[in-house]
């Protein structure tokens, strides 16, 4: 079993985006009993909160159903999860200085590190679209949706076969 967790800042925006796109990709590549997908935020803000409804939307136009409830991550997640998928340089910043040891740390990646098209780009941040309109979430998707397929692609070539 290969655990992800993906993370941002409040846990209602781009994090459940990731989670909920990757679930769909596992799930229609059949191995929903071989990856187990979460989300959380390394801010405390929104803990026990549903996603932002306007993620929801732009979620639900593309087929992507979220169901997550915000939480914060822990330094117990490094030990539960495989792979720690930050959505931003600041939050992997925040990721390896919670991580207990240069081994845990090692297991957190930014999410646009997976997309083959972002191979040798400057930025690999997924933009926080919170403070914005409808546009920012869609290209929020459009980035996650590159970057999940590509991390499914990194999983099935790692796995035996």
């Amino acid at each position: 079993m290969t655990r992800i967790l993906f993370v941002c800042l409040g846990n209602i925006c781009r994090s459940p985006t990731a989670e909920a796109v990757m679930t769909r990709l596992v799930a229609d590549a059949g191995l929903a009993g071989e990856i187990e997908i979460e989300s959380a935020g390394t801010g405390a803000w929104h803990v026990g909160n549903p996603p932002d409804a306007r993620a929801t939307a732009a979620a639900a136009g593309r087929g992507f159903e979220m169901r997550s409830v915000a939480r914060q991550v822990t330094e117990a997640d490094f030990d539960r999860f495989d792979l720690l998928i930050a959505m931003d340089r600041d939050n992997l910043r925040n990721l390896r200085r919670l991580a207990p040891d240069a081994e845990a740390a090692g297991k957190a990646r930014l999410l646009r590190e997976f997309d083959p098209a972002s191979a040798g780009a400057p930025d690999l941040d997924v933009p926080d679209p919170y403070y914005g309109g409808a546009e920012g979430f869609d290209h929020v998707l459009d980035l996650v949706e590159a970057a999940c397929a590509g991390l499914l692609a990194d999983l099935r070539g790692a796995a035996p076969a």
